[in-house]
């Protein structure tokens, strides 16, 4: 009886220690440090998108006689040969970056989706046809088959562009929730929702997506920034029109009038940095989902304050495990035997 007792008690003991490790578990991604830093840039230049035309001092498109003028207090980021505001110029042409870019990899993602996962769960000639469509468009080089199709294209507005960037990226998301699901289609869960009867999309929709939901998150986030450079290159050759501000506008301009070569630096550092950050606050949030998905990354997180206090400095392939009959300080605790 006394051994009963003292294992009731070191369950009821270990119980709140689950709670407190579940709760870890579900705020691992948001207590990351990459995390919170990417969420924070990309959080920042939603709202620039959103308020730009309130925040912008002046019309991009209005000229005045102070051309070529450097970073001033009254222009912040300096003027353009033709005397324009720089900084409204990245700020208006941050809306058009935002915008194409998450819709962009809202469809895509959504493309990979369908097509991926069909194609995964599917089998026979379903498989085969959905993987041929996807293996094709692996194949064609996405950029080059963007410009064509927007050179052949005049006047076209941002709908089109999302389109075309949209329908030329979503092949190598396809690719990886194919395989994924071929592996969880024959998970017992899943075997058991089919014996039930339930129907192929309900476990499509209720048994398959929901464990798709990290590498659907990834696959998202690289689709904007793949839709982020393709916006900029096209921009940056003049491909897309243009009379659409964007960063890659800035920087088309910048080139054609010789600001590389003249050492007009504000003309093109400042939309250039915009970029590198976008581009890192999204590797940042992909870093941070990584984290939370692997296993090994996962527990690391975790226990990092643990480690820390420990002296313990995690490496590749080290997986760090909390060990509850240690203290703060790593004494062993000596549990008293009941006799």
């Amino acid at each position: 009886m006394a051994e009963i007792t003292t294992d009731h008690k070191e369950n009821e003991l270990k119980e709140p220690e689950k709670i407190e490790l579940e709760k870890k578990q579900h705020m691992v991604f948001l207590r990351n440090t990459k995390s919170i830093i990417g969420l924070s840039i990309f959080t920042f230049f939603i709202l620039v998108a959103i308020f730009g035309p309130l925040l912008a001092p002046f019309d991009p498109n209005k000229t005045s006689a102070l051309a070529n003028a450097a970073p001033s207090a009254q222009h912040w980021l300096g003027t353009t040969n033709v005397g324009q505001d720089i900084f409204s110029q990245i700020i208006i042409g941050t809306r058009g970056v935002m915008v194409v870019s998450l819709s962009t990899g809202l469809i895509a993602t959504l493309l990979a989706a369908v097509i991926g996962v069909s194609a995964g769960f599917l089998s026979g000639w379903g498989d085969e046809i959905l993987s041929m469509l996807t293996n094709i468009f692996l194949v064609i080089p996405g950029l080059p088959l963007i410009i064509i199709i927007m050179g052949t294209m005049t006047n076209a507005g941002l709908a089109a562009i999302i389109l075309v960037i949209s329908f030329t990226g979503w092949a190598w998301g396809a690719r990886v929730l194919r395989s994924q699901t071929m592996s969880l289609r024959t998970r017992d869960f899943v075997e058991a929702a089919r014996a039930s009867g339930e129907s192929r999309l309900r476990i499509i929709i209720f048994e398959i997506l929901p464990n798709l939901t990290a590498i659907l998150a990834s696959t998202f986030i690289g689709t904007v920034t793949a839709a982020i450079m393709s916006l900029v290159t096209l921009s940056y050759i003049g491909i897309i029109p243009p009379s659409d501000w964007s960063w890659g506008t800035v920087l088309y301009y910048a080139q054609n009038n010789g600001a590389f070569t003249s050492g007009q630096w504000w003309w093109y550092a400042p939309a250039g940095l915009c970029v590198a950050f976008l581009g890192m606050s999204l590797a940042l949030i992909n870093f941070g989902i990584d984290e939370f998905v692997n296993p090994r990354l996962r527990n690391t997180g975790m226990n990092a304050s643990l480690l820390k206090r420990r002296g313990i400095r995690p490496r590749v392939g080290f997986t760090p495990i909390a060990n509850s009959n240690r203290d703060n300080q790593g004494h062993l605790i000596k549990k008293k035997e009941a006799h």
